[in-house]
This record gives C-alpha cells, sequence and structure tokens, in this order.
C-alpha cells in the first residue's frame, strides 16, 4: 500500500461496510485493456470495485499530464456483521493488499495503480 488514511474504531459497532483500499487504476486510453480480465469483483470476504472517473489529477509526479490515460476509482470493500476494531480493520487490508498485488502485477504494461489503506465506513 502506497498510503495509510485511517480512523480508530471501536469494536462491536454492529453492521458496516468498511472500505479496505481505496485509490486509482489507470492505463493509457489508447490501450485495449479490460479489467475485468485481470481482477476479481470478490476476494474472499471483501467486493472489488472499480468504475471510470475522469483524471483525479493534471499531473502524475513525473509531470505527465494525466489526459491521455483512461481512470477508474478502485475500491476494496468489505460488510461485516459485527465491525471489528482497527487492528483487526488493518488486518483485512492488509490481506487484501497482498491478494491484490499479484493480480495488479499481472496486468498488461501501461496500467498503473495507486492504492491505499482507507478504513473508513461506508
Amino acid at each position: 500500500m502506497l498510503g495509510r488514511m485511517s480512523t480508530p474504531y471501536a469494536h462491536g459497532g454492529g453492521r458496516a461496510a468498511v472500505r479496505l483500499l481505496q485509490g486509482y487504476v489507470w492505463h493509457p486510453a489508447d490501450a485495449d485493456v479490460d479489467l475485468e480480465h485481470y481482477l476479481p469483483h470478490e476476494l474472499d470476504e471483501a467486493h472489488v470495485l472499480w468504475d471510470q472517473v475522469t483524471p483525479p489529477f493534471a499531473f502524475f509526479e513525473n509531470g505527465q499530464p494525466t489526459a491521455g490515460q483512461t481512470f477508474y476509482q478502485f475500491t476494496v470493500l468489505r460488510v461485516y456483521d459485527d465491525k471489528p476494531g482497527g487492528e483487526a480493520l488493518h488486518g483485512d487490508a492488509e490481506t487484501a493488499s497482498q491478494a491484490l498485488g499479484p493480480l495488479l502485477d499481472a496486468t498488461p504494461e501501461g496500467v498503473g495503480w495507486q492504492l491505499w489503506e482507507d478504513l473508513r465506513e461506508l
């Protein structure tokens, strides 16, 4: 994970949907990339979602414009019957991150991503 944005949670909060990982996936706009071929919609007990969005920033850190890229908002969330505490949520986010790593690494050349731990309730 490239960053962390977390809020401490008390244990026993009842049923809750919690965002474990949040970020972006992108590829060149002219590339024929279908994320459906590389990424699952379910990852153990978590749901993996992506929706195409307007590039959220004008330039990458290296100064390259993002206008020629197709961007997706990327979210991994899990629904809990009894929301666990922060350490357990962090563990679930870490597990999801480790499971996604090889899948993202197997995407075609030119696909990039930036994901971070979020842990906010939806």
